[in-house]
Parts: C-alpha cells; sequence; structure tokens
C-alpha cells in the first residue's frame, strides 16, 4: 500500500530520474483511505486541501513517462481495489499506457495457493523487459 502510493509517485513526480515502478494495492487518492490513518497525518481534506492534492498521485497520471505496472487484489479491504481502477481511468485519460494485472477474490496480502509465486513472477519478468534491454538514459522520452 504504501510502498506502492510511493512508487507510483516517484515515477509521475520524478519522471526524470525513474523508468519504472511497481504498485501494488497502492494509495493513489488519500481522499479514498482509511480516514484515521490518513487524518493523523494530513488532518482532514478540508482542513489541508492542497496536501490531500499535491500527495495523490491519481492527480498527476498525466506526467506518466516511465513502465508503470499497477497490480491489486480486487478483494482487498485495506487499500480498496477503488483506488486501481481510478488511476487506470486517469491514465487512460491522459492517453498514457500502462501495464495492469488484478487478482480476483486476493486481500490486501495477494496470497493463497499459487498467487504469490505469480505475483512475484510477473513482477520479474516486468523489470526484465522493461529495464534489461533499456540503455537511454534516464528521462529521454519514450515512444
Amino acid at each position: 500500500s504504501y510502498g506502492g502510493y510511493m512508487s507510483s509517485l516517484c515515477l509521475l513526480k520524478g519522471n526524470e530520474v525513474f523508468k519504472a515502478a511497481i504498485a501494488v494495492a497502492p494509495v493513489t487518492n488519500w481522499k479514498w483511505y482509511d480516514t484515521i490513518y490518513t487524518e493523523r497525518f494530513m488532518r482532514t481534506d478540508a482542513e489541508n486541501p492542497d496536501g490531500y492534492r499535491d500527495n495523490s498521485p491519481v492527480n498527476f497520471a498525466d506526467r506518466l513517462r516511465g513502465n508503470y505496472l499497477l497490480v491489486h487484489g480486487m478483494g482487498d479491504d485495506n487499500v480498496h481495489f477503488q483506488h486501481t481502477a481510478e488511476m487506470a481511468n486517469a491514465l487512460i485519460a491522459a492517453g498514457k499506457q500502462y501495464d495492469t494485472y488484478f487478482y480476483p477474490n486476493r486481500n490486501h496480502g495477494i496470497g493463497g495457493g499459487n498467487t504469490r509465486l505469480h505475483l512475484y513472477t510477473k513482477m520479474t519478468n516486468f523489470l526484465y523487459d522493461k529495464l534489461m534491454g533499456d540503455r537511454s538514459p534516464v528521462g529521454a522520452p519514450r515512444p
């Protein structure tokens, strides 16, 4: 959740530094996350609208320049699937290409059966495919 949030924000706001990011169950808009956690650090959206706006990756989808893998368990009861669905909508509206993978009936931990192995294989293959053959400088425009 927080790792997926940070990787998303780094790729979008730091697109001159990062070539790829994997976001698993990311918080993409702080308005939609658990208020007990969020308001402890950010106060309410009414009290801190700039903080909510400036720190929600969904608001920066138009800045995507690198390779982005967006992954979520559809039964996640911690970071609801809405975060990934709305991020996908924002990326599509901005005309950005990205990779995505959803795990039906899986919670925040995306485990059970062969799921964890599948997830780690997916992430490893993504990084290999997107980075191993890419010798362009960081921040270079992408086709």
